[in-house]
């Protein structure tokens, strides 16, 4: 057992939340974690089934007397983000996350934690196990690549699933009752560009911006977090008036993720060098100082850089570049009008990379209104075609619309009141549950979504808070109990 977790209750859960860390789990190499779910259902002597996706189902038959009790089915998500520091040597296609327990919360050694959704398979794991609870048929679904996508709720065999109630166990505040979600869509630019021979009597630089905290580009789109994309193309666009020609610019890592850093290769006239080290040394200053204490890590670094004579990208590609990256908007465009503190409409500059030949930049877009969703999705696909580039938009995602008259919610909202004598909070999140597609792919599904308390998710501060553990447990288990 990982001293980590050791005493800490439930001993179940947690039990199986370090069981799961230990297999590598990024989105698209599911198949480990899905053949450790499979032979926990054999040898618990449960049923099992997989759809050509890879998405898993195991079914709990009723307890004696419960048989007559409408089914549940408990439903997460099996993909983690992989996310690590700079300076962290990790695999995440061979190495398990390294749990660490500081004070109150789980978090990783450098990486991200996997408790999105790992929360949700553990429970659902120990709710297989589970021999004690007194409860109707419940079923466990499993889905695989929903950071990279939603790819396995979109192509989910509405077969695999019997139940018409779900529990989505993807959530990350204690408390609160999620009853809908934004949709979303993608909108990536690609520029191609003929490479030039590297400008005689330059330096070799690269820039980069490092330090920021990220997170997830829905759920912390609202806490004014540095993008490093964004805070470098700043940079890059005054250095190019220094006569700046720019090799290559690399950053972020997932499209739903606020990018962390962000790095640029470049050649610079060797006489600007001192007006461009001085140029660096004072955005560093204005940047530390627009982001504050909310990213107060955020350093922009140049350095000399050993190129090998690269090639750098075409100018008048560079410019349209440049400037279309400027021009993008990135965080939060409009507020709900009717739920206080949500989200409406956001967008994110997500990642970008070079090849040969080629930039590449993904933006990803969110709204709980399918026409502002619309609105801001053409926008950035206007900004980039004026920009020279090709533009391809994703088929995204629905929302979840709130049915506030649903029967678990009005049976979730029961079960709290009754645990912890207060009322739970019904909430709308700005994020992508999967439950969206859920209700698409099979209708008449009546959901909600709960979790435990977790923060930073998709980023290497990722926590998750142990003594909402056990409340969120013992929420599920009331749940389970009550239902008729």
């Amino acid at each position: 057992m990982s001293d980590a977790i050791r005493g800490l209750e439930p001993e179940s859960f947690w039990r199986c939340f370090a069981e799961i860390a230990r297999i590598p789990r990024p989105s698209g190499h599911e198949a480990r974690i899905g053949a450790f779910i499979l032979d926990r259902a054999r040898k618990l002597g449960l049923e099992a089934a997989q759809d050509d996706c890879g998405n898993i189902v195991v079914r709990k038959p009723a307890s004696p007397g419960k048989e007559k009790v409408a089914g549940i089915c408990l439903q997460s998500h099996l993909d983690m983000v992989c996310e690590k520091n700079a300076d962290k040597v990790h695999d995440f296609l061979n190495d398990p996350i390294e749990l660490v327990r500081r004070d109150e919360v789980i978090t990783a050694n450098g990486t991200t934690l996997g408790a999105d959704n790992g929360v949700g398979v553990a429970a659902s794991l120990a709710l297989m196990e589970e021999g004690s609870l007194r409860h109707g048929p419940l079923e466990f679904l499993f889905t695989v690549e929903e950071e990279t996508g939603l790819t396995g709720a979109k192509n989910l065999s509405p077969a695999l699933v019997r139940s018409r109630t779900l529990l989505n166990l993807d959530s990350e505040e204690e408390g609160a009752l999620y009853i809908g979600c934004a949709g979303g869509k993608d909108t990536v630019g690609c520029w191609s560009f003929d490479a030039e021979a590297a400008p005689a009597d330059a330096v070799a630089l690269a820039v980069a911006v490092k330090g920021l905290r990220g997170g997830h580009s829905g759920l912390e789109i609202d806490k004014g977090l540095g993008n490093a994309i964004k805070l470098l193309n700043r940079a890059l666009c005054r250095l190019s008036e220094m006569g700046a020609r720019v090799v290559a610019m690399n950053g972020g890592d997932m499209r739903n993720a606020i990018p962390r850093e962000a790095a640029a290769k470049l050649y610079l006239p060797a006489a600007n060098l001192a007006q461009a080290e001085a140029l660096v040394s004072e955005l560093d200053l204005v940047f530390r100082k627009e982001l504050g204490t909310i990213d107060a890590g955020v350093k922009l670094t140049m350095s000399r850089e050993d190129l090998g004579g690269a090639k750098v990208i075409g100018s008048a590609v560079q410019e349209k570049l440049l400037k279309a990256i400027c021009a993008l908007p990135s965080g939060v465009q409009r507020m709900s009008h009717d739920i206080t503190g949500l989200v409406e409409t956001s967008t994110n500059v997500s990642v970008i990379s070079t090849s040969e030949n080629g930039v590449t930049l993904v933006t990803s877009q969110r709204s709980s209104s399918a026409s502002r969703l619309r609105e801001v999705v053409e926008s950035v696909e206007s900004i980039f075609e004026l920009g020279g580039a090709m533009v391809e938009v994703s088929e995204g995602y629905p929302g979840w619309q709130p049915n506030v008259d649903s029967a678990i919610l009005k049976l979730a909202q029961d079960s709290y009141r009754a645990l912890y004598d207060r009322d739970a909070e019904v909430k709308a999140i700005h994020a992508g549950l999967e439950c969206g597609i859920i209700g698409e792919r099979i209708p008449g599904m009546d959901m909600v979504s709960l979790g435990p308390n977790m923060e930073k998710v998709h980023s290497p501060e990722e926590k998750v808070y142990i003594d909402s553990v056990a409340k969120f447990w013992n929420f599920l288990l009331e749940i389970l109990k009550t239902a008729q």
